[in-house]
């Protein structure tokens, strides 16, 4: 379990992380809303049947197109009662390319809050560690939009949006060890998050004991891969390894995957609009994968899922994949 975890009571309880700046505790297990195509009802009802099950963490961002539908779930449970408050939930979104411009990041926030229907937000990330021309928000980027960040003016302005109290922590998201180490050069609040992709086939060993030593908590996106997104395979869920395991102990692959990151100290954001699946996600915290387990799954072959090819350019300041990662592949 993640140091500074403890269990809380809901229809299945998830276990959380206190976060140092605000003291928030982040819920390990949470509900992701990036989908392609995005259809609003269906994050909406999704989201509603979420908040049943007993998930209190939603992760969005500007460029999924969530906000909205995640906004009116929220405004729906608390007029039915479903929760009792605000205060009962841990939001993340993110800030988009194009707004990744120091005056451009308040005035972005305040925009996904408007969305979101809320006053504050409990995590505010940078989506990606590169900017795009003002104002851009298409994705997959133009080529000749892509522009190197302002580390300072960007991260300062994301310090403005927690002394405002529009974001009660901050933090980044797809960021090298190398890149990590800018910030923290010149940071006056140090990230409290770094969301990557993370999975069996992925561990991140070296950014993992990187942000452990620096207080940096990890979140893992593309836990079971990431089917069906821009990226991804289905590797996770075909893994012979990881099906020998789940056999063995009665439980699903996606299960035997998702309590893997788990026991390594990390959160999960999970994604399925699935009301089966939903459920099965939340059946991890009562169980535990034995030394010879983990020992198996340290043995598969590492490559990443996630290149982030469609975030290089030629004009841009990251021309290859392993200039995003800094070599880190």
């Amino acid at each position: 379990m993640a140091k500074g975890s403890s269990l809380v009571g809901s229809c299945h309880s998830i276990p959380e992380h206190e976060l140092p700046s605000s003291g928030k505790r982040m819920p390990l297990l949470g509900f992701g809303s990036a989908a392609s195509p995005l259809v609003p009802e269906t994050v909406k009802m999704a989201a509603l049947e979420a908040l049943k099950l007993g998930y209190r963490h939603f992760d969005t961002a500007a460029k999924y197109g969530s906000e909205e539908p995640l906004g009116e779930a929220i405004a729906e449970a608390l007029s039915i009662g479903l929760i009792q408050s605000r205060d009962e939930l841990f939001m993340t979104t993110k800030l988009w390319c194009g707004d990744a411009h120091g005056d451009l990041v308040v005035p972005a926030l305040k925009r996904s809050l408007e969305k979101l229907k809320l006053e504050y937000i409990d995590l505010f990330l940078i989506h990606w560690p590169v900017s795009a021309k003002r104002g851009t928000y298409e994705f997959p980027i133009k080529e000749e939009d892509f522009l190197p960040m302002d580390f300072n003016g960007v991260w300062a302005a994301m310090e403005d949006c927690q002394r405002l109290g529009l974001a009660k922590e901050i933090g980044v998201s797809n960021f090298s060890c190398k890149k990590l180490r800018d910030i923290l050069a010149i940071a006056k609040i140090p990230p409290a998050v770094n969301q990557v992709e993370l999975n069996p086939f992925w561990q991140q060993n070296k950014l993992r004991e990187f942000c452990q030593e620096n207080g940096i908590f990890l979140s893992a996106y593309s836990p079971l891969g990431a089917i069906g997104a821009f990226w991804g395979s289905n590797r996770v869920l075909e893994s012979e390894v990881l099906k020998e395991i789940a056999k063995a102990k009665g439980k699903t692959v996606a299960q035997i995957a998702l309590r893997w990151i788990y026991e390594q100290g990390v959160s999960i954001i999970v994604k399925s609009f699935n009301g089966e699946r939903m459920k099965e996600n939340l059946e991890i915290f009562d169980w535990s994968l034995n030394v010879e387990e983990l020992k198996k799954m340290s043995q598969i072959p590492q490559s990443r899922g996630v290149p982030g090819k469609h975030y290089t350019s030629k004009y841009g300041p990251f021309k290859t994949v392993e200039d995003i990662w800094d070599g880190e592949m």
